[in-house]
């Protein structure tokens, strides 16, 4: 008897120790120059800011808190955070033994042959508990519960990728708005010299100095820039609404300052590009992808080997209710099954090959993911460097054409050799320069904004 005993705990040992699923290694990548164009290598990089230090502008922090309350994706996400939580903790009690219980009352009506004229109506009693559980021998259970966690953090770090791009949108919004602000003040300030130059342009030709012809030319150069308002307008308010529905709030006026009124920092630390894998969402919801699709591998290949089950029932079973909860209706059993697949038309195998298919598709999701951080951190910098190169060129051309204007204006009163045409070529190229001013320094903060979410900030 005490050596069958030794015979099973040697048996169930040598089961134990076969390797049937693989243990997760991660997806190795070079990260090694994964991105050009930054000048200050360190550790430090801009993704570790918290979003409040990173935009100081209090308008803009008011926004951005109030979305991350209401905002509707982020509950949506969180909701499906609760969901993955769930099925996660459904997953780790599959290792426990599966426990049913059950009664009824069975009434059977029996002729001739059956009851052998002997009964004529039977009661059946019973009561039953149930227990079934699975040895998790080969791994399935294991790796099903590791492919589940990996399910659950992927909600976690799929909120965290709204909130970052949420976080971004929002300031790119917000900046937009400041934009179109100075460029309608530009655009109304520009207007009142065109209605000044209409004046002109009738005095002058009063003097014979220009003839009708300057004067519907100036007309047509202020109706130019009144066009142009409404649009502007236009956009201010689809802006607005824009943000008005990512903070899930019916349009509303937004509070906002001057977009110079911050400076822009001069020095931006991207961090090293293993980094990326660290802060930026995407590329951490892509490597848990994988590591679910690496699991499911894993159970595909589990199916190959038998399954270890113990089933164990005890309850009441009786024709008599008075003897049905007593000795005499006791009942219990015990059994232990081992299924093993022989022919299933290779269906195991087919799953196992879709499995490692899925498995090296995320592989190379993962990899591209990584080296679209790459590309995006690139762009971005590359972005604010050459938006930074065009402040200086854009200032002095700005002053240049101011001079322009006034000196073409005076030659028009004093010198035949100028004619109105000239006037109105250097106000548009002043207009012109004037809001690419504006745009330039928009475009500086787009590149930071950009910059930011691509490293990964915004998510803390």
């Amino acid at each position: 008897m005490k050596r069958k005993y030794i015979l099973i705990a040697f048996f169930i040992f040598l089961i134990s120790s076969c390797q049937v699923t693989k243990t997760y290694q991660g997806v190795e990548v070079n990260s090694d120059k994964l991105f050009r164009e930054n000048s200050v290598i360190d550790s430090n990089s801009m993704a570790k800011i918290h979003w409040k230090e990173f935009f100081t502008d209090e308008n803009l922090q008011q926004l951005i808190e109030r979305a991350l309350t209401e905002n509707l994706d982020l509950k949506i996400a969180i909701e499906r955070i609760h969901s993955a939580n769930a099925y996660f903790k459904q997953s780790k009690l599959a290792f426990y033994p599966d426990l049913k219980a059950g009664a009824s009352v069975t009434q059977s009506k029996l002729s001739f042959p059956q009851g052998f004229g002997l009964i004529n109506n039977s009661t059946q009693y019973d009561f039953h508990i149930i227990s079934t559980w699975e040895a998790d021998v080969w791994g399935k259970l294991k790796s099903s519960k590791k492919a589940a966690l990996a399910r659950f953090l992927q909600t976690e770090v799929a909120k965290r990728a709204i909130q970052s791009q949420l976080v971004s949108d929002i300031a790119f919004y917000y900046y937009n708005l400041m934009a179109l602000d100075n460029q309608l003040e530009i655009l109304e300030k520009t207007l009142e010299n065109r209605k000044e130059d209409v004046s002109t342009m009738n005095d002058l030709k009063a003097s014979n100095v220009v003839n009708g012809a300057a004067v519907v030319q100036s007309q047509a150069n202020q109706y130019t820039v009144e066009v142009a308002i409404p649009d502007v307008k236009r956009q201010i308010m689809e802006t607005e609404n824009m943000l008005s529905f990512l903070i899930s709030s019916p349009s509303e006026v937004i509070n906002r300052k001057s977009l110079g009124d911050e400076s822009i920092p001069s020095e931006i630390s991207v961090g090293l590009p293993s980094q990326l894998l660290q802060y930026r969402p995407d590329i951490q919801l892509a490597e848990l992808e994988f590591r679910i699709a690496f699991e499911q591998s894993n159970i595909a290949r589990t199916a190959f080997y038998p399954s270890f089950q113990i089933t164990a029932g005890t309850g009441f079973s009786s024709l008599d209710f008075a003897k049905w909860f007593t000795a005499d209706g006791l009942f219990a059993n015990i059994m232990g099954g081992i299924t093993q697949p022989i022919f299933n038309k290779g269906l195991n195998k087919a799953n196992l090959t879709s499995a490692e298919a899925k498995q090296n598709e995320a592989m190379h999701n993962f990899r591209k993911s990584m080296l679209n951080a790459g590309k995006e951190v690139s762009n971005a910098l590359f972005s604010l460097k050459t938006s930074k190169e065009k402040e200086g060129s854009r200032i002095k051309q700005i002053e240049s054409l101011t001079k322009a204007v006034d000196f073409t204006k005076e030659l028009l009163r004093y010198s035949e050799s100028t004619n109105y045409t000239d006037v109105l070529t250097s106000e548009q190229n002043l207009l012109n320069a004037e809001i690419g001013m504006v745009n330039d320094r928009l475009e500086q903060w787009i590149s930071l904004i950009y910059l930011y979410k691509a490293t990964g900030g915004g998510t803390d």
